[in-house]
């Protein structure tokens, strides 16, 4: 499944918080994450909670909006399959793209793991 072009655009237009659910044993968690989308999938730098679920079960669904003065512009919902990538170069790569899209140094967060998703199905509105 590939993202509409228009939500690939909105993604990659500024550093944003998602908000990335997960569930284990029909146990909903919902947390606020850094992201970085490329190519159809959405790099994550994830530890806790969120690490623990997404091993336990990898299907994921994140959702990004864009506000402007309390009055919703965009939003983007994505669902998809994670995994941990346990190569250590490519993630410790990762993860600084990560932080420096949030203005973060390149070793924030170093005990965060690299997660990866791939895309299965996305939407998105303008308003």
């Amino acid at each position: 499944m590939s993202v509409p072009p228009e939500a690939e655009r909105l993604l990659e237009s500024r550093p944003l918080m998602a908000h990335l659910a997960t569930s284990v044993e029909d146990r909903p968690h919902v947390a606020p994450v850094w992201y970085r989308y490329e190519d159809g999938t959405i790099d994550l730098s994830i530890g806790g909670r969120k690490l623990e679920n997404v091993r336990a079960n990898p299907r994921i669904a994140l959702s990004v909006q864009h506000d402007e003065d309390g009055d919703a512009r965009w939003m983007v919902s994505l669902r998809g399959t994670a995994r941990v990538v346990e190569e250590r170069e490519q993630a410790e790569a990762a993860i600084a793209r990560i932080n420096e899209k949030y203005g973060a140094s390149a070793d924030s967060y170093g005990d965060n793991e690299f997660v990866r998703v791939e895309v299965g199905s996305a939407t998105y509105s303008t308003y």
